[in-house]
């Protein structure tokens, strides 16, 4: 069985990738890249797909079985056309199975929802394709929190929106665990999966980044407004209104679903702690 999985080259394509190599091998693993360069250290069979061009993508998926469709990071306006672009593919080559990465959050209610309703989009569309499907909706990723740790040491403090809201993160690596058994396991057909850990506030967050990296962090909540005035200035409009949109879920609990995970991987989601201070190793 080959399986392909899509944006190989981003964090979240390379973890699953990595975790389908050592459960099938290198030589049942295809990655789709824009530019596969990128993807070069996975020693894996990487072939050229841009998820805004059609004819790269029905190359892209030629003999292949099952495909992981990693969703895109462009506008909500763009990317559900690019997703249907690799379901038309998949379609055209008798692609078996799709599995999508897709989302948890609220679809109306904060500057996030926009992105939420185009996931949920591409997860219909999914359903109506005809072809086996399992739906996985990805919780925040802690990694982002964690390689910003330096910029929140020199300002002494976690500084967002969320105030005492609280969010199920989890991992790419957690995610790529759980995106093979889908991948590879038949009884997953069908299902959607919130995938998530176990909820915790900012001022947790806080405590178990001290308690690893031995920081003395605190936790400081702005209004909605004021924190997306400041991401903006940093990150420019677009990224600036997501990740403001990110906190407010939080505090509103646009992340407080049922986990999934479990059933998905086989296994309990690790603790925040265990997954901090593995990636303290790695680093």
């Amino acid at each position: 069985m080959k399986i392909a999985v899509t944006s190989v080259s981003g964090h979240l394509g390379a973890s699953i990738a990595k975790q389908l190599i050592t459960q099938i091998g290198k030589e049942n693993v295809i990655g789709i890249a824009r530019t596969p360069e990128k993807a070069k250290h996975l020693a894996i069979e990487v072939r050229k797909g841009d998820y805004n061009n059609i004819q790269e993508l029905n190359k892209a998926l030629v003999g292949v079985d099952v495909v992981l469709l990693v969703s895109g990071m462009d506008t909500p306006d763009k990317r559900i056309q690019q997703h249907r672009n690799v379901i038309e593919a998949a379609k055209v080559n008798g692609v078996k199975k799709i599995v999508y990465t897709s989302i948890v959050g609220d679809e109306k209610g904060n500057a996030f929802s926009p992105i939420v309703q185009s996931n949920r989009q591409t997860e219909n569309d999914i359903k109506d394709s005809g072809l086996q499907w399992v739906i996985g909706r990805n919780s925040i990723y802690i990694e982002p929190d964690l390689e910003y740790i330096d910029t929140y040491v020199k300002e002494g403090e976690i500084r967002n929106c969320a105030n005492d809201g609280t969010c199920t993160y989890t991992s790419r690596a957690e995610l790529g665990y759980a995106y093979a058994k889908m991948l590879l396991e038949e009884k997953h057909n069908g299902q959607v999966y919130n995938l998530i850990g176990e909820p915790i506030t900012q001022t947790q967050l806080a405590n178990y980044i001290n308690e690893v990296y031995g920081t003395n962090l605190v936790f400081n909540s702005v209004t909605v407004e004021a924190y997306a005035t400041e991401r903006k200035a940093e990150l420019g409009e677009f990224m600036g209104t997501v990740i403001t949109g990110i906190y407010e879920g939080i505090l509103h609990g646009a992340y407080n679903v049922d986990s999934n995970y479990e059933k998905a991987a086989g296994r309990p989601h690790k603790s925040t702690l265990e997954i901090i201070k593995e990636f303290k190793a790695k680093v």
